[in-house]
């Protein structure tokens, strides 16, 4: 069975598709490792797929701490420990683009690689920081989580995705059968990872990221601005910019095919 145990004695789960070099992917908030369905069977023939369900997601219900940032990277830490994994590609979505990038100073000497998709450094716009969500929105998804977890979780569906990107795509009616049957999370555990993500900005730690770095992103994505990946290429040093024409928060699941094409030619040319 594909679990392991953490430092705090918790059991979480991940899946483990394929042979080859390993890439872990964290996939975003309310959401789990089934997300990653199109590279766990597109990519399994050339590289390991490593899909955890982050604490709090999924199968990984077990929960003994509040769901910080500090708190998922170590999960992945102790992912890597168990598998006694050296060198890696992390792939990280939204939310897990962002425990990537929390992640990236205490596995420097672990990574081949990172991959930021749908990414944003700070969820929550500022000041100094335009290209996130308003307080205000960010205040109002909380408050329908709080009313109906299950209510809010389909009208945040609705907004992964670019007005027309699915009309008509061959793979329509398997995303939205994939995306109703990932489990909703505690609600408990719902809003302490939004409250995480809503007051964590990373911004500070981008200089120090010295890895080979792609961003991907759509460039009608109405989660995490395009604006903010187009910040991360400009303040990660030597960072390739890929970007999905007509496409939303999750280019990975409709435009798969060309992911996985970029996805391979990456890490081919890092774990070389």
């Amino acid at each position: 069975m594909p679990w392991y145990e953490n430092r705090r004695g918790e059991r979480l789960w991940y899946e483990d598709d394929g042979a080859g070099f390993p890439v872990v992917m964290l996939h975003g908030w309310c959401m789990s490792s089934a997300v990653w369905k199109y590279q766990r069977t597109g990519l399994a023939g050339s590289l390991r797929i490593l899909t955890p369900d982050l604490r709090g997601h999924g199968r990984s219900k077990e929960l003994s701490g509040y769901m910080d940032f500090d708190g998922f990277a170590s999960d992945l830490a102790d992912l890597l420990d168990h598998l006694k994994l050296s060198k890696i590609v992390l792939v990280g979505w939204s939310l897990g683009g962002q425990i990537a990038l929390k992640a990236c100073a205490g596995l420097a000497d672990r990574l081949a690689g990172l991959v930021l998709v749908s990414a944003t450094p700070s969820f929550t716009a500022s000041e100094d920081f335009l290209y996130g969500l308003s307080s205000k929105e960010v205040s109002g998804m909380r408050l329908k989580v709080q009313r109906n977890i299950s209510r809010a979780l389909e009208g945040f569906h609705t907004r992964l995705f670019a007005d027309n990107e699915l009309d008509g795509h061959p793979s329509a009616s398997d995303i939205a059968q994939l995306l109703a049957s990932i489990p909703d999370p505690e609600t408990v555990a719902a809003l302490d990872a939004l409250d995480s993500l809503a007051r964590t900005d990373l911004r500070p730690q981008l200089a120090s990221i010295t890895v080979p770095t792609v961003i991907m992103n759509g460039d009608q994505d109405r989660i995490c601005m395009p604006q903010a990946s187009d910040y991360l290429t400009s303040h990660i040093s030597g960072a390739d910019h890929s970007i999905f024409s007509r496409c939303g928060h999750m280019p990975f699941l409709t435009y798969h095919v060309r992911f996985n094409e970029e996805l391979i030619r990456f890490t081919r040319s890092v774990c070389a």
